[in-house]
């Protein structure tokens, strides 16, 4: 769950972009598929749990305005949702460009005279095209207002996603056998890197000879693989007792 504070227009637009699984895994020990999202039972959910929420935050003096809230939006908060048949890489890879762009790209500036800013976008509503002019401040104030405070955390993990839970142990068993061998090569480094990176570590690229393993070295020192592993999870253990 990510918070978004700004629209294409810069104004202060709060929304939340969620990523859900088509499914879930049950209680009975079994992934459960979901292709089909009830929208309105989502627009009210979503309303109610975010209204509770703020009240249990901010106290009594939210009633009035979470009444307000019902009354204003009685089909529930605006929900966009339905199921993605998009490839998995090419999801990740869209929300991670998403997600981490600016207020505004540069591209959208089309012109400074020292006293104004003009810029340009698609209106969500309808895609139409607009051009608007500002002066300067009135642009750095739209802009510094989605700055967060410090240490404001703007994306949250929970369900599936979430990490450090018992449940997560017991994970493997929603996967078939036949596919346990495939995904803890996963886990390895040569796999690891070849995924990540496009290029097999112990290929040669002068001579495209397969390499043998011989020694590992750690700040210019030889050392075993067992001592290289006890190194990390001594610094992995540090971590986690720190937190």
């Amino acid at each position: 769950m990510v918070l978004h504070t700004f629209g294409r227009d810069l104004k202060w637009n709060p929304h939340i972009h969620c990523i859900l699984s088509e499914g879930g895994y049950s209680d009975d020990g079994f992934w459960r598929h979901v292709k089909h999202f009830n929208y309105n039972y989502l627009r009210n959910a979503f309303r109610t749990a975010l209204l509770n929420e703020l009240e249990d935050r901010i106290g009594p003096s939210f009633k009035k305005v979470k009444a307000k809230c019902y009354n204003q939006h009685k089909q529930g908060f605006y929900v966009y949702a339905k199921p993605n048949l998009c490839d998995p890489k090419v999801v990740a890879k869209y929300i991670g460009r998403y997600l981490g762009r600016p207020v505004i790209a540069t591209s959208r500036i089309d012109r400074y005279d020292g006293d104004t800013v003009t810029f340009h976008y698609n209106r969500h509503e309808d895609e139409q095209y607009v051009e608007e002019t500002l002066p300067v401040m009135d642009f750095i104030k739209r802009l510094i207002r989605h700055i967060p405070e410090k240490h404001f955390k703007m994306i949250r993990y929970g369900g599936l996603y979430a990490r450090h839970r018992k449940i997560d142990s017991k994970l493997h068993r929603v996967i078939s056998r036949e596919k346990h061998k495939i995904y803890r090569s996963f886990t390895q480094w040569r796999t690891s890197i070849f995924l990540s990176f496009g290029y097999d570590p112990l290929y040669c690229p002068e001579c495209n000879h397969k390499m043998e393993f011989l020694e590992l070295y750690y700040n210019h020192k030889r050392v075993s693989l067992e001592e290289m592993y006890e190194i990390a999870m001594s610094k992995s253990r540090g971590m986690r007792s720190s937190a």
